[in-house]
């Protein structure tokens, strides 16, 4: 059974790079992006709180018939994965994490260097990463202050994003860094900046092919991966935050033609479900059927 499409939720714009890895990758399947701005940013006492909002996206993906959600973002899966497989345990979660096997096979210097939020170098999940990994590299990590609040505001480059990273970066190149993982959704936006201040020689890791890779895998191991030349995918948009800015964003980032269509979500008062935004449209969101995907489909 190929029916259902694959869930996507984030933090924001952040998990705008695996959705496009997914696209490329999966080019037949429907996706819905859902981005809880509201929840933006997280802050790292607010473990329990993250576990909720990732439970609540998730619930409301697939109660509309997702075969599958992606967590599309690092903070959210250290902090909430296992909870959400736990939770949900009929359809397969996949994560995003660091990409420290790739970065192993990529480093000449045997140094790799992490740059990621606090929130998530603090992760247990990602301290047991770095346990795994140092067997065989010294790992570095870094938090890059302010940097996340940038690209959310839609700022890539410029000063201030060269002054954060070079704040991150420097002290790593000094101790022999060759390789820079990503450990941030939102960084896959500033990965040329990045690569321009390290140089030719450096390497930039991204954790968005690998992810697309991995819900391939997954929809082929249960048979439910579309095949069907000529029959494109759709993407569906949703916020808890300004439609009209995300759409903006989502226009400039992924390179579109036109600005997506961005249904307005909020949540309930016991911040457990989130449906239409009232005021605004009050039908309620369908579940998701065959005939949503059609050839003419964006």
């Amino acid at each position: 059974m190929r029916e259902g499409f694959i869930g996507v939720l984030a933090r924001g714009i952040g998990g705008l790079p695996v959705l496009r890895a997914l696209q490329e990758t999966l080019p037949f399947e429907p996706l819905w992006y859902v981005a809880d701005q509201e929840h933006f940013p997280t802050s790292a006492h607010e473990e329990q709180a993250v576990v909720e909002w990732a439970a609540g996206l998730t619930r409301f993906l697939i109660e509309r018939g997702a075969k599958l959600v992606v967590v599309a973002s690092h903070v959210a899966s250290a902090l909430a994965l296992e909870a959400l497989r736990t939770r949900f345990p009929g359809v397969p979660i996949v994560g995003v994490e660091p990409a420290l096997r790739p970065a192993l096979l990529a480093t000449q210097s045997g140094v790799v260097g992490v740059l990621a939020p606090e929130t998530m170098l603090h992760s247990t999940r990602y301290q047991h990463m770095v346990r795994r990994y140092s067997r065989c590299l010294r790992i570095l990590s870094a938090s890059c202050p302010g940097l996340v609040e940038q690209v959310e505001a839609g700022v890539v480059d410029g000063p201030e994003v060269e002054a954060i990273l070079e704040r991150a970066v420097q002290p790593m190149l000094e101790q022999r860094v060759d390789t820079f993982v990503l450990g941030c959704s939102h960084y896959s936006f500033v990965a040329p900046v990045l690569r321009k201040r390290i140089g030719a020689r450096g390497v930039v890791v991204d954790s968005a092919p690998r992810v697309a890779q991995q819900v391939e895998h997954a929809l082929r191991k249960t048979g439910r991966v579309r095949f069907a030349p000529g029959f494109r995918r759709g993407t569906r948009y949703f916020t808890t935050g300004d439609p009209k800015g995300f759409a903006r964003k989502v226009t400039r980032l992924l390179g579109l033609a036109l600005p997506p269509v961005v249904v307005p979500l909020m949540w309930d008062l016991q911040g457990s479900r989130v449906h239409r935004r009232r005021g605004l449209d009050r039908r309620p969101i369908p579940a998701w059927r065959p005939q949503d995907v059609s050839p003419a489909a964006v």
